[in-house]
């Protein structure tokens, strides 16, 4: 994880924090259409440590992806932050508390029903087989431990398509796609080289490239965790707690 470390060095905080996803939600205690669409927009971006959190307590992945829909569900239809304060943590935090809490009461229930009441709120149908099977635990990890992996990795993952969003728009995809491989990795001997000569341009311009795009990653990776938090002190605590998720 070093790698990974070097391309995010510490950043000083900003003069101006932007109003997140997070602290819209919070703000607006879950009443405003403002705030409904914040935290869908949350939530489809953080399923990934939701469904391996649920997985890992032992439910099929069958079982796993009818409770994480209908954890979403009830999530979005009903008024779950009435008593909810800005101060009251971070979503990562809240989702985990809140999901807790949900399978605690769905141990309890009768198993009748049918999950969801027959409403989608969120889709899973994108999901293909592929990408659940990735999220498979191992043995060892803990659901706590592989909820903040997860987690870690979905805001990556975020922040790598915002990176490709951005350079298709510039008319760069195929800069994107040759030089993404040196996002978190040193290239090896001779590699710039060969991204040159397909790019038609020099080595030291694909340095320079490399060095742009890194610095671009970083900050994205930082609004992407940004939107979880309500305040700068809270994104430096995260980004640190990030970098630990990483590294397992």
């Amino acid at each position: 994880m070093e790698a990974i470390a070097s391309v995010f060095p510490a950043q000083p905080l900003s003069r101006r924090f932007d109003t997140t996803h997070w602290s819209v939600v919070a703000l607006a205690g879950g009443e405003s259409a403002e705030c409904v669409a914040a935290l869908e927009q949350l939530c489809r971006t953080y399923w990934p440590p939701l469904y391996a959190f649920i997985w890992r307590q032992g439910y099929s992945p069958d079982d796993a992806q009818d409770l994480t829909q209908e954890f979403f569900a009830r999530l979005l239809e009903r008024n779950e932050f009435e008593a909810l304060s800005p101060h009251k943590g971070k979503f990562r935090t809240f989702l985990l508390t809140a999901l807790t809490h949900f399978l605690s009461n769905q141990r309890d229930r009768a198993r009748a029903a049918k999950r969801g009441g027959g409403q989608q709120f969120l889709s899973l149908d994108e999901i293909r087989t592929e990408q659940l099977r990735h999220l498979e635990p191992a043995d060892h990890v803990t659901p706590d431990k592989l909820f903040d992996a997860r987690w870690a990795v979905a805001v990556l993952e975020q922040a790598l398509a915002a990176l490709r969003e951005e350079m298709a728009g510039e008319g760069k995809s195929r800069h994107f796609e040759e030089l993404k491989a040196f996002l978190t990795e040193d290239p090896e001997g001779g590699a710039y080289a060969g991204v040159a000569e397909r790019l038609g341009t020099r080595s030291q311009s694909v340095a320079v490239m490399v060095h742009r795009l890194r610095r671009r990653y970083r900050e994205l990776v930082r609004a992407e965790v940004a939107n979880t938090v309500t305040g700068p002190m809270e994104l430096e605590q995260e980004m640190r707690h990030l970098f630990a998720a990483l590294a397992g």
